[in-house]
């Protein structure tokens, strides 16, 4: 078994994909018309969906705005550089809502991002 991805709702989706592109670099592997349907579908991700995880972001054409709930989380993306990474963001224009630093009662240095829609991205300190 492997997991495959993890999707998002987004309401703009053009938004979207600059922000998990341009701000947390990662590619757009395909993107997807559904007329029928009337809703568009992104996967985005930092290599192909064959060897990794992805992110598939969902645009529903009618839809402008999403609640997110309360059992939402967030997803986790390990960095080089939370630093960096959060300078980053802000200087692309991106939302910092919790500054890189250690853990509460732990060592591990983190941040929160937050995307176009409200969606938390926590960036983790990985060894790569």
């Amino acid at each position: 078994m492997k997991l495959l991805h993890t999707m998002l709702r987004v309401a703009d989706l053009d938004k979207s994909i600059a922000f998990y592109t341009e701000q947390l670099g990662m590619q757009l592997l395909r993107k997807t018309d559904f007329p029928g349907g009337k809703f568009t579908l992104a996967f985005l991700g930092y290599g192909s969906e064959k060897e990794n995880t992805v992110l598939e972001l969902t645009h529903n054409w009618d839809t402008s705005e999403y609640d997110l709930g309360t059992a939402y989380g967030h997803i986790a993306i390990g960095v080089e550089d939370v630093y960096v990474t959060c300078e980053r963001v802000r200087e692309k224009g991106g939302s910092v809502v919790r500054e890189p630093g250690p853990m509460l009662h732990g060592s591990t240095v983190l941040a929160f991002v937050e995307d176009p829609d409200g969606y938390k991205v926590e960036l983790l300190s990985v060894d790569f």
